[in-house]
Parts: structure tokens; C-alpha cells; sequence
């Protein structure tokens, strides 16, 4: 019996898209339609911070012909799902709009942050990268796509997530700041480089950039530039040699929108943008040493798609929160954290968690949270010492954590923030105007994460294999070893307040 189809909208800075995909009983998936109608919100955000009238009523009548199209498949607006990206998360008037979109074609849209955007497409380029006999896992690698108002970038370093980010540069956004029909090609690479320049520090933080070996790249201008002067190397796949690509880049700098029209058959609006797109993706390979780019042809309506129908305990979504972890350590290690306490004291933490699993009440979204926090709860050390864990908080809040939503960001910097300290959650602002549901799972993480911190107060991991055990109203922590433990009583005493008022539990340490 065949399953109704899955259907993803993206509202972009240039264009509205919906692709219905048809999965099949595998877990696989196929593309069964797919629409794209230009609107140019990105032109509005990027000049005059609001989306127009006249936009907005393009954008009703645009998803209003989608609604119909995908009534044909059976799908109603609330089956479908619907994502914003930078324009609309950028733009000054998303709510009334939102709210007009809901009342008028039944569609609920829902605005991504760029690390959103960045995990989303990072589901969509590992399924076609793992379908490749070309590509080496452990290598470093460079992930990139431009869009319209954004750069998601990913840093890969040997095969592990070093960073991740949406960076404030794209086709259309350029091309308003610069008054695009004055500019010349000069201008564009000039105004290129100064942001690559500012950028490209903070990014050698975290990856050497002459040591990456593969560059994958996302989107029209890299494909357009592989389909013309590359090969073809698989599915959606084409590979074109640095030297091509460098090639075709001045050759599209001597042709008019118009002949660009003529010679490759595209969008006038895609051909206007064109040279921006490919100088963008150029300077940034010019920052490493690759000899050729592969050019991957997915976006984050393949990434939505996949999401929506991995099953949390798949090989997929494991290598995923594998991923997130490893961002956080990479994270740990730009700001020079003890890693050995805050891998032991995450890996109690999870134990604690699994011990407790069944009464719990948090699934493994929860779980990953906790890790995260785990590893980063003293991260603020970096800065000062004393009330380090406030400093946490600040980091862990205004960092890029590769699939971490911002708002999580928010709840694993609470957790941090609670990690020690005399302070309760319930006596912050901050937790007080979070939702029920969250305000319980920051507790429960921040209990655990205290009992962890304190059997390793002294940085030394010296108590080894502890079990864990419970007997009706008593966790029982067994050290098995003939270690004083006078000390990490001492901790516990201090810090199991929080946890048992939220478990119910007393803790003891044998």
C-alpha cells in the first residue's frame, strides 16, 4: 500500500519551491514534482529591511497555486511542510506575514536559522557523497552552498564536523548592497574579498584551509559551470578541475545577462546573479589547495525530506548526532577546555541518564542536549575562572553548534550555566519564561550534569568505572575502587539538592 507523498515548501530570497517525494518502503525516496516560482524577497530585505506589499501578495497567490497543486497528491497545507530561510528570518515584518500566509492558504510557515539550514542540507549532501566511490571520508572537506541572502558553510576535518556556518553573503545580497546594475565585475570581486578576508581567520581557527582535499559544492552556478566544462561522475554528481572552473568564471565575466540567457538556456533573474554566485564559490576555493571541485546537485528540501522520514535510530541520523558532538569538542578546543574532565564528566552523565531512562520522560534529542552540555559546561574558563559557569553560558549562546538550533543553543547554555553555583534554575528570568516542557527538561539535564561534575571536581578522573544502581528512593554511585572519595562526597553533598528535588532520589557514593 502506497504512503502519501512528502511535500516541503522553501520560501527563499529569490523564489518560492515545492518538492513532493514519494518514499518508498526502504526508506528511500524519489522526486515525484516539483515546482519554482521566482519572488524577489531578498531585493525588499536586503534594501529596505521589510518585505513589500506587492510581495507579499505574490507569495499568498504563489502558495495558494501550490496548495492546489499539492491537493492533486492528496496533501492538505497542514500535511506539508513549510520552511523560511534568510530573507524572512532577516526581514523586520515576519509575523504579520506568516499570519496572513496561515489565514489565507492554510500553509504554517516556520523561519530557520542558518544552522537549521546548515543541517538540513548536511542530511542531503551525506546521501550524495555516500553514493560516491570518489570521495575519501577521513579527508578534510569543505562543504558550500550560496544562496540568495546566505553562505552555509561546513567545515569537515578528518570526516568530523569542525564548524558550521551561515555566513551574511549571497547572490542577491551583493548585488543590492553594490546597486548591482552600476557595479562592475571589479566591484564584486573587490567587496568578495574584503568579507572572505575578515572571514577567513576565524574559519583557519577551526580548519587549516590549505590542508582541505575536497571541496563539495551546492547549487546552480558551481553545476552550471561542471555541466559545461566537468564530467560527470554519479547521480547528481559532476567534478570539474580548479583550472575549468577558474575558466569559466572570466568567461562569464565578458557576456550580458542577455547572452548568458541565449547561450545556457536559464532565468533571466539567474543570469543577472550568475558572475556574483561563481566569484563567491571561486575565492573561497582560492583559500585551500584543491585541484577540483565536486559539484553536487541536492538542496534542503531533499535534507527536510530525509529528516521527516529517518527513523531517529538510523545509521543516518547516528553519524548525524555523531556530527553535533564533535562540533561541540572542536567548539571546546577553539577556547582551550580541559577535554579529558568534559568527555568524563559527559560520559557520566550519560550513563546517569540511561540508568534513569525509563522515568525520565526525554527522548534522545534530550540525550544529545545533555552531551553538548556536558562537554561545554566549563568552556567560560577561558575567559575567567571565577563564576566561570556564566561565561559558559554567554559562549555556548553566541556559538555556532553544528546541528543545534538557536534556541537550543539557549537551553544547553542554561544547563551549563547551572552546572555549579548556588543559584537555582527556578529563581533565573530566562528559565521562568521558557515553555513547561523545556523548563523540566533543563532541570532534570542540569541535575544530572551536577552529579557528574562532582565526582570529577579535581579535574584528575581518577574514579573509573562507576555503576550505577537504584534501591527505592536511592541511587547508588559504586566507584569500585579503594580511591578516597572524601572529596567528591563533599562535592555531592553540595550539588545533589537540584536532583533530588527533581528526581525524588537521594545519592550515595561507595
Amino acid at each position: 500500500m502506497a504512503t502519501t507523498p512528502e511535500a516541503v515548501i522553501e520560501i527563499g530570497s529569490t523564489g518560492i519551491r515545492l518538492l513532493v517525494a514519494q518514499v518508498k518502503g526502504n526508506g528511500e525516496w524519489e522526486v515525484i514534482d516539483f515546482s519554482e516560482l521566482p519572488v524577489d524577497l531578498g531585493r525588499d530585505v536586503f534594501t529596505t529591511g521589510s518585505i513589500s506589499r506587492s510581495n507579499i501578495l505574490l507569495c499568498i497567490q504563489i502558495l495558494s497555486r501550490f496548495k492546489e497543486q499539492l491537493a492533486g497528491w492528496g496533501i492538505s497545507p497542514e500535511q506539508t511542510r513549510v520552511i523560511a530561510t534568510s530573507a524572512l528570518r532577516e526581514a523586520k515584518n515576519p509575523d504579520p506575514i506568516i499570519d496572513r500566509i496561515l489565514i489565507k492558504t492554510g500553509f504554517t510557515v516556520k523561519i530557520i536559522d542558518g544552522i537549521e539550514e546548515n543541517r538540513l542540507m548536511y542530511l542531503a549532501v551525506t546521501k550524495k557523497i555516500k553514493a560516491l566511490k570518489k570521495t575519501h571520508p577521513d579527508d578534510d572537506a569543505i562543504i558550500l552552498e550560496v544562496g540568495g541572502g546566505s553562505t552555509e558553510m561546513m567545515l569537515i576535518k578528518k570526516g568530523k564536523m569542525a564548524g558550521a556556518h551561515s555566513l551574511k553573503i549571497g547572490t542577491t545580497r551583493i548585488a543590492q548592497n553594490l546597486s548591482f546594475a552600476a557595479a562592475n565585475a571589479s566591484d564584486i570581486r573587490r567587496y568578495i574579498q574584503q568579507f572572505i578576508f575578515n572571514t577567513k581567520g576565524s574559519l583557519n581557527d577551526e580548519l587549516d584551509l590549505s590542508a582541505v582535499k575536497q571541496f563539495f559544492s551546492v547549487g546552480f552556478e558551481p553545476r552550471l559551470a561542471a555541466q559545461t566544462y566537468g564530467k560527470k561522475i554519479g547521480d547528481d554528481a559532476w567534478e570539474i578541475s580548479r583550472k575549468e572552473f577558474e575558466k569559466f568564471v572570466r568567461e562569464i565575466q565578458n557576456y550580458s545577462p542577455e547572452e548568458i540567457v541565449a547561450k545556457f538556456k536559464i532565468e533571466y533573474n539567474d543570469a543577472t546573479q550568475l558572475y556574483i554566485g561563481l566569484s563567491i564559490y571561486e575565492m573561497f576555493i582560492q583559500l585551500t589547495n584543491i585541484d577540483s571541485i565536486i559539484v553536487l546537485q541536492t538542496n534542503i528540501r531533499d535534507g527536510a525530506i530525509i529528516s521527516s522520514i529517518a527513523e531517529p535510530s538510523s545509521e543516518l541520523l547516528t553519524e548525524f548526532n555523531s556530527q553535533v558532538t564533535a562540533s561541540a569538542i572542536n567548539l571546546l578546543d577553539k577556547y582551550h577546555g580541559d577535554e579529558e574532565h568534559a568527555l568524563y564528566v559527559t560520559e557520566l552523565s550519560l550513563k546517569i541518564f540511561d540508568a534513569l531512562r525509563d522515568e525520565i520522560g526525554l527522548d534522545d534529542r534530550g540525550r544529545l542536549l545533555l552531551e553538548v552540555a556536558g562537554i561545554l559546561h566549563d568552556i567560560g574558563m577561558f575567559i575567567r575562572m571565577g563564576e566561570h559557569q556564566f561565561h559558559s553560558q554567554y559562549i555556548i549562546v553566541n556559538s555556532e553548534i553544528f546541528g543545534l538550533k538557536k534556541y537550543e543553543n539557549k537551553l544547553v547554555g542554561l544547563i551549563a550555566r547551572f552546572h555549579r553555583g548556588s543559584g537555582l534554575p527556578q529563581d533565573d528570568e530566562q528559565f521562568l519564561m521558557l515553555p513547561r516542557a523545556d523548563r523540566m527538561m533543563v532541570l532534570k539535564l542540569t541535575a544530572i550534569l551536577r552529579i557528574a561534575d562532582a565526582l570529577d571536581r579535581a579535574h584528575q578522573q581518577k574514579l573509573k568505572g562507576i555503576t550505577i544502581t537504584r534501591q527505592n528512593d536511592t541511587l547508588l554511585l559504586n566507584t569500585g575502587s579503594n580511591h578516597n572519595i572524601v572529596l567528591e562526597r563533599k562535592a555531592l553533598a553540595e550539588k545533589a539538592n537540584i536532583f533530588e528535588y527533581v528526581f525524588g532520589y537521594k545519592i550515595i557514593l561507595s
